[in-house]
């Protein structure tokens, strides 16, 4: 079990809390000066966005932070709170107004890119599979540094992968609904060959826990098992979840595309079926509405 002593250890475990605290504040600074500007966010965003930060902040909260040292299935479901379903959350809460104080700084630009689906992809799938190396699993559990590093990995690569899949980011032109549907797949097989590995290995992976596993009566085979039982079953729901999503965005876009081009003829203005696509993937329907009702078409 970890142990805090030191002040630098102490730091370390306010510093996750903390974090948390501080984007909330930001968030609700942002929301009120997007409020005033007449341009409020849809209260189900800032729903999403609270229940993300609730989600992430309950994945340190005792009983489950000291289960997670002495089980493997208790660090999985912490594991899944903070880079899957907690993640989740904070990108469905988000708009690019929201996001654009955050990308004028600097420093900060390089999310554009990161958040774009293939480095996204690489970047989430590299740190899922390299923290669960035994050694730098079982190293997060009994040393500190190592536990908040690996936090903020798996919060940083599913914000980064969901990011590029839901966030209000600009998307390449050749990421429509079939490559969503793609990367969705890419997704969870890679979770899925994970979760299999833990369920069906037959070696104990991670035997540190031994101590744990015994206290609590589960043998080391058997937690390890229950822990890639969870995440495939996670994983399961989230691929249905994100194929409902991508169907009615789908038909959604269809409906949009064809009453632009329906009006355009109306009003005797040309539009590109191309252009009219593209503005119903990106949320422009109404701006190109007004277009075309003013008698330009694009």
């Amino acid at each position: 079990m970890i142990a805090v002593a030191s002040s630098g250890e102490i730091a370390l475990e306010l510093l996750q809390p903390l974090l948390l605290i501080g984007i909330a504040l930001a968030y609700v600074r942002r929301a009120g000066t997007l409020a005033r500007r007449g341009s409020p966010l849809p209260s189900w965003r800032m729903a999403a966005f609270a229940a993300g930060l609730l989600m992430v902040g309950l994945a340190f909260v005792r009983p489950l932070e000291d289960l997670a040292e002495e089980l493997v299935l208790a660090h999985m479901v912490q594991h899944l709170m903070l880079g899957d379903a907690g993640a989740l959350l904070l990108v469905i809460g988000l708009t690019g107004p929201m996001l654009q104080p955050v990308l004028a700084i600097p420093w900060l630009r390089w999310i554009r890119h990161l958040a774009q689906p293939i480095p996204a992809f690489l970047i989430w799938v590299t740190l899922l599979y390299v923290w669960h190396v035994p050694a730098l699993y079982q190293g997060a559990t009994f040393h500190l540094p190592v536990h908040v590093l690996q936090h903020i990995s798996f919060a940083f690569g599913g914000f980064l992968m969901w990011m590029a899949l839901l966030g209000p980011l600009p998307k390449p032109d050749w990421f429509g609904n079939g490559a969503k549907a793609i990367y969705v797949i890419a997704v969870r097989l890679a979770g899925a060959v994970l979760a299999n590995w833990l369920m069906w290995s037959g070696t104990v992976l991670y035997p540190d826990y031994a101590a744990g596993e015994a206290q609590h009566g589960i043998s080391p085979l058997a937690d390890q098992g229950t822990a890639g039982t969870i995440m495939m079953i996670e994983s399961t729901i989230e691929v249905l979840a994100s194929f409902a999503w991508l169907l009615f965005r789908w038909a959604r876009e269809d409906t949009e595309r064809q009453s632009l081009l329906d009006l355009a003829a109306e009003r005797g203005v040309e539009l590109d079926p191309a252009r009219a696509a593209r503005a119903a993937a990106a949320g422009e329907g109404a701006r190109l509405r007004e277009r075309i009702e003013a008698g330009r078409g694009g």
